[in-house]
């Protein structure tokens, strides 16, 4: 829920999260069950003794545990209010952003479907670049999805959840050729981080691949991008052992495995080799979504371990928050129904003088 803001005593006043308000339904239904014990009490020693109620159980009065009732049931209302988080005086402050920029290369090639990683190598990319994207801070970031042509499919941005929606329809269909051509994509992901306005210090192209190449030049391209100081990184998807290729039919669904000319499945796997060639002439590194210490949380840190760029700069409203003075007087109602007793002391006899 968004915030709630209003007036009070002529001061602006917000509660960040006014959905916590909802457990009061929670504090008025203890005060309705409280209320109803209390009268089931009183009604239950008048049916027991009467109008003798007061001398059979003179301490048994109803005003203090009506008193620690209401003090238990204070200090929850204000427990509430202080989850709401409210707040108080505003002040303007000048947020400022630096980051790099950054762009997704993904391949969305028939072998990205292979399952030799759960679910397969394009969904097991998407579920590593959606916890990168989340971790992405002030970075500008575009995505680029390609197999025989690359296509832009979202510009630089520091919007990183509309990169993670474009990112979700990222699979084959999203491309008119089939094949890959990693050196393409490359060149396109230069192009993509050449069209941004006021350009980072750093620039990182990502490239999300197993690595099979029919084209050729991807060794080439790297070296290209590494020259004009864009420094390429590679995620490698899918695993060394190999995994035949899923088709689909028209509607989406599974009609078998690719085959070759004579009939058997044909087996991708994924090319290491080529992979360490265009990290080592893009001057990047390879991550690998299968090894969890060589994952996004891996390339995160190399990320955040190049230069940033100061890329934005905008005025923004800063309220204090004010919880602390709710949770104060909550302990002090807690404090104080702990150390109210149920029932008063009862009088103490008085001394009979003994005759001698």
């Amino acid at each position: 829920m968004s915030t709630l803001a209003f007036d009070l005593l002529g001061e602006g006043v917000r509660l960040a999260d006014p959905g916590s308000l909802r457990h009061l339904l929670v504090v008025a239904a203890l005060a309705a069950l409280g209320a109803w014990r209390l009268r089931g009490r009183r009604a239950a020693l008048r049916e027991i003794a009467g109008a003798l109620s007061h001398r059979v159980a003179p301490t048994a009065g109803g005003a203090r545990p009506a008193a620690r009732l209401a003090l238990c049931l204070a200090a929850m209302t204000l427990l509430v209010v202080a989850l709401a988080r409210p707040q108080c005086g505003a002040r303007t402050e000048l947020a400022r952003r630096s980051g790099i920029d950054l762009v997704i290369a993904v391949d969305v090639s028939r072998s990205m479907l292979a399952q030799d990683v759960p679910p397969d190598r394009l969904g097991r990319a998407r579920l590593e670049l959606t916890d990168l994207l989340g971790r992405s801070g002030g970075d500008r970031v575009g995505l680029l999805v390609f197999a025989r042509q690359p296509v832009a499919a979202c510009p630089l941005t520091r919007d990183t959840a509309a990169v993670a929606t474009f990112l979700r329809a990222a699979r084959p269909e999203a491309v008119t050729a089939q094949g890959t051509d990693l050196g393409a994509a490359l060149r396109a992901a230069r192009d993509l981080l050449a069209s941004a306005e006021q350009g980072a210090r750093s620039k990182v192209v990502l490239l999300v691949t197993d690595g099979e190449d029919q084209a050729g030049g991807a060794v080439a391209a790297a070296r290209e991008l590494a020259e004009v100081g864009i420094r390429v990184h590679v995620l490698a998807a899918g695993g060394s052992a190999g995994a035949p290729i899923p088709l689909a039919d028209a509607s989406g669904a599974g009609s078998g495995y690719k085959r070759d000319r004579r009939g058997q499945p044909v087996i991708t796997r994924r090319d290491d080799a080529l992979l360490a060639l265009l990290a080592a002439a893009g001057n990047g590194e390879v991550f690998d979504v299968s090894r969890p210490e060589r994952g996004t949380l891996a390339l995160r840190t190399a990320l955040d371990g190049m230069a940033r760029t100061e890329l934005a700069g905008r005025m923004v409203v800063v309220w204090e928050d004010r919880f602390a003075w709710f949770t104060f007087p909550a302990l002090l109602a807690l404090l104080g129904a702990l150390l109210l007793r149920g029932s008063r002391r009862p009088a103490a006899p008085a001394a009979h003088p003994v005759d001698a």
